[in-house]
């Protein structure tokens, strides 16, 4: 089966779109890139402008893949060249007068009701996509929210431990500082001497 010619639309396009993208894989120039590797690109100058320039035509390749394989998903070609036939028709029958005349490839049907439809069908997986996804977010903020609650339980009653040892810890200093210093120093030194003399020799 013959093809059918692409429309001026389409070519003008895609021409377009092809010299963006080459545009904007080139737009780091190589002097930008001796900029970020200076000392590499001094010590091995050809080398590094060989890395450079593959790695820009690995960018142009890899927008230029990205885009056809939109195309391909979303019938772009196909959809740009009815548009151009459609609105070239357009034009034709207004030239002619021919303008209030009904939709002649479906009659009583309102472009903002065919666009409508058509979007709709197309949104559709669209939007059980996202629900899907807001789902698996909400039960994963639920799940850390609950393990937040959690360590929070956990930190009080570790400080809650900590403050009561604190507390051990500060008696225990206050009855120690209220003893008598002195006697206690006194008698253990009384008392290393009396271990002392009762060691046999």
């Amino acid at each position: 089966m013959k093809t059918a010619p692409d429309s001026k639309r389409w070519t003008h396009f895609h021409s377009a779109l092809q010299l963006a993208i080459s545009r904007a894989a080139h737009k780091w120039t190589y002097e930008d890139f001796q900029e970020c590797f200076t000392l590499w690109c001094k010590e091995e100058p050809h080398g590094a402008e060989g890395i450079f320039n593959t790695v820009s035509r690995h960018m142009e390749d890899q927008i230029h893949q990205s885009c056809e394989n939109l195309f391909k998903e979303f019938n772009v070609r196909d959809s740009i060249n009815t548009l151009h036939t459609v609105v070239s028709e357009a034009r034709a029958r207004k030239q002619r007068g021919e303008v209030d005349g009904k939709d002649i490839w479906k009659e009583n049907l309102a472009p903002r009701a065919a666009v409508r439809a058509r979007t709709v069908r197309v949104m559709e997986p669209e939007l059980e996509h996202l629900r899907a996804q807001l789902k698996a977010l909400e039960e994963e903020n639920s799940a850390l929210y609950a393990q937040c609650e959690d360590n929070n339980k956990k930190q009080h009653a570790a400080d809650a431990k900590a403050a009561e040892l604190l507390d051990i810890l500060d008696d225990v200093y206050a009855k120690w500082s209220r003893l008598p210093q002195d006697e206690i120093g006194v008698w253990a030194l009384e008392s290393a001497e009396n271990v002392g003399f009762a060691q046999p020799p």
